[in-house]
């Protein structure tokens, strides 16, 4: 684990483990909502190449809501990002971002309970792997 993210080398191909993992996220109440293959952006975009990489744009929509309510500005700080990678070692890598973290930037004692909540969720996520 990073300062900021809970992570995972799993045992499986790229291509299995972005598909485990959204299932994974459904399990603890996450949708996707954007899913972007770096790979593909960047060879577009700036014509440079990398290895396989996409970030998950994961919500909870009951943390979100309860969040939204209690500081309408946090929506800044959502959703939460999932990554399926794989490293220069050609293992694949799942990692997701620490709510604890990020939402705590907020300063609130009552999101941070829910920063909580969240990252016990991603963390079933990231050990389902």
């Amino acid at each position: 684990m990073s300062n900021y993210s809970i992570k995972k080398n799993v045992n499986m191909s790229y291509e299995k483990a972005l598909e485990k993992v959204k299932g994974e996220l459904k399990k603890e109440g996450f949708g996707v909502l954007t899913e972007l293959d770096m790979k593909k952006i960047f060879k577009e975009k700036i014509d440079k190449d990398l290895k396989k990489y996409t970030i998950l744009g994961a919500c909870n929509p009951k943390f979100a809501y309860q969040g939204i309510e209690m500081e309408k500005e946090l929506g800044l700080l959502l959703p939460c990002n999932v990554i399926v990678y794989v490293n220069s070692s050609d293992d694949t890598i799942v990692a997701a971002v620490d709510p604890v973290k990020s939402l705590g930037l907020s300063n609130n004692k009552d999101i941070d309970k829910v920063g909580e909540e969240i990252f016990n969720r991603l963390t079933n996520v990231i050990e389902s792997m």
